[in-house]
């Protein structure tokens, strides 16, 4: 009985460690994509001025308060997705719909591929772009590589939102993803 039950605990123990884990294939990485990345790293800039900031700020942080009930943490996330958005040339509005999609604001979220944070973003990332320290959960780290990444595919795609929605999702057949991420947009995110 003791030797069944010492049997049962192993294998279960064998069961949790990372080599046991299905592998998750890695997709080829795009070198272009990769030197963004590392670009981005290091580049900062937000509003044009304060009255710009209060104005977006309490409106979105009105739409957002049902989903994120502490006003610290919503406006913390709204600051930095407003920061890393136009840094990379994207509209905020439709970053925070790409989040409600992909992680409904949950900065802890991990898929089951193991996609991380508030844009879900693969952390074989951080050891392509030589900064494996980095922490995806971190919100201001999760946005600004969500947001490069999502600005190449745009740019990749000559425009084309949906196509870029495609790729960022790694879903390039399926069409529900991007309209989604356009029904977020439209019904709670878009500027009135």
């Amino acid at each position: 009985m003791h030797r069944t039950t010492l049997g049962i605990l192993t294998a279960s123990l064998l069961l949790l460690t990372p080599a046991s884990r299905a592998a998750v294939p890695t997709p080829p990485v795009d070198p272009e994509l990769r030197a963004l990345l590392q670009q981005a790293v290091g580049d900062t800039h937000s509003f044009r001025d304060r009255f710009d900031a209060e104005v977006w700020l309490t409106d979105m942080s009105r739409r957002l308060a049902h989903r994120i009930p502490d006003q610290r943490l919503r406006v913390e996330i709204l600051r930095h997705v407003h920061q890393e958005a136009t840094r990379a040339g994207l509209l905020p509005e439709l970053v925070l719909s790409v989040i409600e999609v992909e992680s409904n604001f949950n900065p802890f979220a991990i898929s089951s591929v193991g996609a991380r944070g508030l844009m879900q973003v693969m952390p074989f990332w951080m050891k392509e772009i030589g900064r494996p320290g980095d922490s995806l959960f971190r919100v201001q780290t999760n946005l600004r590589y969500g947001c490069t990444i999502l600005k190449y595919y745009l740019q990749r795609e000559r425009g084309n939102l949906n196509l870029a929605l495609r790729r960022y999702h790694g879903s390039l057949r399926d069409a529900s993803y991007p309209l989604k991420v356009n029904q977020a947009l439209k019904q709670r995110w878009h500027p009135q």
